[in-house]
């Protein structure tokens, strides 16, 4: 399972004055923060009526991503960085309110390979129909609807206003949560290839994209894989590497050009670049140590080289100075020994950029 916590929308889709839903959303809320806390979920609840969608003014299809409207924009931005959803929903007429029908069709890329729950709420049939209607919309459109459900009977559930908190209504939402944790963890690989920028990567299957400090958990892990053998090869544990946190690695993260390289929800290698004065800075270059001697370090290392600002004249790196392994790479890659004021126990190394 992914080390990234969740984020998951809560959408309360009825926008009709005096309308349940918002009592829905809150009790479903109040009764999953414990679990979710558990879980290492966040549930965001928001009100579809408070996006102010018209109805569908795009001229380009939803497909095309080219939005013309901020609102567009504003909606693509919140449900693009969601995990998954849970959807409350009433039942008109057999089916799902036009709100929901709407901002649906506003989006297509954003909602791919991300699992849908549903919470419905109504009289006779408790709002399943509404469901039943929604998830073949949500099919077309590459979500996953689960398979858990919480159905609330009007005259069963509700006084006042409000949801009657009752031990089968928990469980029924906690299933809900359990579910889309997991099918949201297993997805995620899907969601992650698909995205902005994703590039094949060389190993069958694999994808490469700029990292970003949302994924410093899974940097400090595959940094302090690598940089063990570092460690017993220099003789030395003072290895920032080895003991940054992972608030260390998101800080250098947003400031850091950083290439990572994935397959399967896994970060298989990474190097990081930037630029000082003329100098290409290129630093930890590391690949999962199960993976070494495939290339793929080589092929990071290029990758970083053509990323190089154009107003730099050369990359330069350092590495342990008995990083034998390390040094004969760089050397095979045109780069050749560089002193200049660095940390003792290392080689600087450097490259001409261009002829």
């Amino acid at each position: 399972m992914s080390t990234k916590s969740l984020r998951v929308l809560v959408l309360v889709s009825s926008n009709r004055p005096g309308a349940l839903g918002p009592a829905v959303g809150e009790w479903l809320v109040d009764a999953l923060a414990p679990r979710a806390a558990e879980l290492g979920v966040e549930l965001v609840p928001l009100a579809l009526g408070d996006l102010g969608l018209p109805f569908l003014d795009e001229e380009a299809h939803p497909s095309a991503g080219a939005y013309q409207h901020e609102h567009t924009r504003r909606w693509s931005a919140i449900a693009d960085a969601a995990d998954g959803f849970i959807v409350v929903t009433p039942e008109y007429n057999h089916g799902m309110p036009a709100m929901l029908k709407n901002a649906l069709d506003y989006l297509y890329r954003e909602w791919a390979w991300k699992p849908v729950g549903f919470v419905s709420y109504g009289n006779s049939s408790a709002g399943t129909r509404a469901v039943q209607h929604a998830k073949q919309i949500v099919a077309t459109l590459r979500m996953v609807p689960l398979g858990a459900t919480v159905a609330i009977r009007l005259g069963d559930s509700v006084e006042d206003g409000r949801v009657r908190p009752t031990p089968a209504l928990a469980s029924a939402a906690h299933g809900v949560l359990d579910e889309l944790t997991r099918v949201a963890h297993a997805l995620r690989p899907l969601r992650e290839a698909g995205r902005p920028g994703a590039l094949p990567g060389p190993p069958t299957g694999s994808y490469v994209r700029p990292l970003t400090p949302d994924d410093a958990p899974e940097a400090t892990v595959l940094q302090r894989c690598c940089w063990v053998d570092e460690a017993l090869a220099n003789d030395t544990l003072d290895v920032p590497a080895l003991h940054e946190s992972p608030q260390q690695v998101r800080d250098w993260l947003a400031t850091w050009h950083t290439t990572g390289l994935w397959r399967d929800g896994r970060l298989l290698g990474m190097v990081r670049a930037r630029r000082s004065g003329t100098d290409w800075q290129i630093g930890r270059l590391c690949v999962a140590p199960d993976l070494r001697g495939q290339g793929l370090g080589r092929w990071l290392l290029r990758t970083a080289e053509s990323a190089a600002d154009p107003a730099c004249s050369r990359a330069v790196l350092f590495t342990g100075a008995r990083s034998t392994g390390n040094i004969a790479l760089y050397e095979s890659e045109g780069y050749r020994p560089a002193p200049q004021d660095e940390p003792e126990g290392t080689v600087r190394l450097a490259k001409p950029l261009r002829p």
